[in-house]
């Protein structure tokens, strides 16, 4: 059985508790339960079929084997240093932006394993992507454990902590490029004369299919884009314009620019 802690109990941390529960189902899971908001964790309770306690931090982390630290990033030392106090060595996973293992590890002390992750909001919908990366003393076995909480709500993958500022500027800001992209694409619908309502709902059902047969396929999307593209035809006609309007080169720039304020937000 899984003994699982929480503190921080928003949408994010949340939804990772949830998709956890899914995966082991409510007999293979032990939850604890903390949050400055009474309210929040009676809300998240309520979505649980597992066994569940609350209490304090340092209450949640003595009952738990590993713990994810989902407080804002501004508060992530005070509860560190609280933590720290706590006997005995477990696995902390933060999902805090911006939050260095070596920040973390300096204020939870020497004993504690830990591993900083990057989830994105559409871990809300099970179909999240995120990163993580392991500190000095997490082991093998902890990045396992790691890949199994985000996996649950989506696809996870290790990389180096100087790489999680990229992950950010890509998987974690990109949701909201890609928003941009669903509301342009049913606002040229509406232009063509389609109703509001119908135009979003193919944009966005565009979209979601041609990612799927990214994932599903394995091929690379310049391969995929050439298979929907024949010679003169309506495809081309519309890829010329994205090219001359310089699609690739914003969405570049976009990743570009939120990987150089992540890294600043770091600093």
């Amino acid at each position: 059985m899984m003994k699982l802690g929480l503190i921080g109990c928003g949408k994010m941390g949340g939804a990772l508790l949830r998709g956890v529960e899914q995966a082991l189902g409510k007999s293979g899971l032990h939850v604890a339960l903390s949050d400055v908001m009474p309210e929040a964790v009676s809300a998240l309770r309520k979505c649980l079929t597992c066994k569940t306690i609350t209490g304090t931090p340092a209450e949640v982390a003595a009952a738990s084997d590993v713990i994810i630290l989902a407080v804002k990033p501004g508060d992530m030392q005070g509860l560190c240093e609280s933590l720290a106090q706590v006997k005995g060595s477990r696995l902390y996973l933060s999902i805090a932006a911006g939050v260095s293992l070596s920040h973390l590890e300096a204020w939870l002390g020497e004993k504690q394993r830990v591993i900083r992750s990057m989830p994105n909001t559409p871990a809300l919908v099970g179909i999240g992507a995120a990163a993580y990366a392991r500190g000095s003393k997490a082991t093998a076995k902890d990045a396992a454990l790691a890949e199994k909480i985000l996996g649950a709500v989506g696809t996870a993958d290790e990389v180096a902590e100087k790489l999680l500022d990229a992950v950010t500027g890509l998987s974690g800001s990109g949701p909201a490029y890609v928003y941009t992209v669903i509301e342009a694409l049913a606002d040229g619908g509406v232009l063509m004369g389609l109703p509001r309502a119908a135009a979003l709902r193919l944009a966005a059902q565009t979209v979601a299919g041609a990612a799927e047969m990214v994932l599903t396929t394995g091929k690379h999307p310049a391969a995929l884009r050439d298979e929907v593209t024949s010679p003169g035809g309506t495809t081309i006609a519309g890829l010329e314009k994205l090219e001359q309007h310089g699609l690739r080169h914003a969405m570049i720039q976009a990743v570009r620019a939120a990987t150089e304020k992540s890294k600043a937000l770091g600093a």
